[in-house]
């Protein structure tokens, strides 16, 4: 129990102290990130929010803080990402970002290291594309974009990393959309969210 803390509240703090990659040091602390494919209505001006461990596009986040924080509670209103790894959250140990080997983006469990086997941690990049935005992506396994693919029987849109064998919601990677992730700071309360679930 005490090993699994320890990995739980170290991996965060060691994913912000890996060496920097190109785009890293423009990138500003704290990030929401929206998707923009113009003609695509269904998916551009979206945020993307984190619920049930995955992103999707819209809607709004899913979190939760225990009533013994009280007022020290953050608002939980928006989706954040911190140092482009991670959410901004205030639950000891933090909450990781990965990408499954599906492609899937995801975040870990609070109070959890835990991911799911073959998943990639880290490889989140930001690129400078105006005064005051970025573009926000997932740079491992030859990705160079993230895609939003339709959940069959729902109205939303799942956040998946454009890799070429992604197994994604339908089961066909023609119905997903490739979009920019435009990654603008964060200038609301941080951190965001107690913790995201």
């Amino acid at each position: 129990m005490k090993t699994s803390f320890i990995t739980a509240f170290l991996l965060p703090l060691l994913a912000l102290a890996a060496p920097a990659q190109e785009g890293y040091s423009d990138a500003p602390a704290n990030i929401q990130v929206t998707a923009r494919h113009p003609g695509r209505e269904h998916v551009d001006k979206l945020p993307m929010q984190a619920a049930g461990r995955a992103f999707w596009l819209g809607g709004t986040p899913a979190t939760y803080c225990p009533e013994i924080v009280g007022a020290g509670c953050p608002p939980g209103n928006a989706t954040v990402i911190l140092g482009l790894n991670s959410m901004s959250v205030l639950v000891p140990g933090g909450q990781q970002l990965y990408v499954e080997p599906s492609g899937k983006l995801g975040f870990t469990q609070a109070h959890s290291a835990s991911i799911p086997e073959g998943s990639h941690i880290g490889g989140f990049a930001y690129k400078r594309i105006g005064k005051k935005t970025g573009s926000f992506y997932f740079a491992g396994w030859g990705a160079t974009a993230l895609m939003a693919c339709p959940v069959p029987n729902s109205m939303f849109y799942q956040v998946f990393a454009n890799i070429k064998n992604a197994m994604v919601p339908g089961g066909d990677i023609k119905q997903c959309v490739e979009f920019i992730g435009v990654a603008e700071a964060y200038d609301g309360r941080v951190p965001a969210a107690w913790q995201y679930t």
